[in-house]
């Protein structure tokens, strides 16, 4: 990652998570960065149960920017462990506790263990909104067609067979 995409952001160790590693890239080139459960027993979720896990760490995020909290994609697709409101918003002017929503969608119970990584944060730049009432708006092809209105087939016929 560049030094131009680089984003200092002020962190700080709660109690129960100062033995615990910061969060940091997997590779060079990884969007966001893991969040490890900061939990003093295993947590057990059952299929359908939904719990809030500490991370043991609150940030000062720059002005300009939100951090969104997502799924593993490998939580969910081997265990259907996901984060219920993803992708969960942490605002700059937020200074509690990064915590993570997880419920079990899958089958069977899962365990959540201390420092287990659990879910992603992706920082990313915000706009603020500055609303300009209109009476009417510009017309475009889709207009007012919403839910499903442009339908599932690929509109790509190179690879089709005739």
């Amino acid at each position: 990652m560049s030094a131009s995409n680089r984003v200092e952001i002020a962190v700080k160790r709660l109690a129960h998570g100062a033995d615990l590693a910061l969060p940091e890239h997997a590779t060079p080139h990884s969007a966001g960065v893991d969040l490890l459960a900061a939990i003093d027993q295993d947590v057990e979720l059952a299929p359908g149960q939904r719990a809030l896990i500490k991370s043991g760490l609150s940030i000062e995020l720059p002005v300009g920017f939100e951090a969104q909290v997502r799924p593993r994609s490998g939580l969910a697709l081997k265990h259907g462990v996901t984060v219920l409101n993803a992708p969960g918003t942490i605002d700059a002017d937020y200074r509690g506790e990064v915590g993570v929503i997880l419920i079990n969608l899958g089958n069977s119970p899962f365990t959540i263990e201390r420092g287990m990584r659990i879910a992603q944060m992706v920082v990313a730049p915000v706009s603020t909104i500055a609303w300009r009432e209109s009476h009417d708006l510009n017309l475009t092809e889709r207009g007012t067609g919403g839910f499903g209105s442009t339908g599932t087939a690929s509109t790509d016929t190179t690879n089709q067979q005739t």
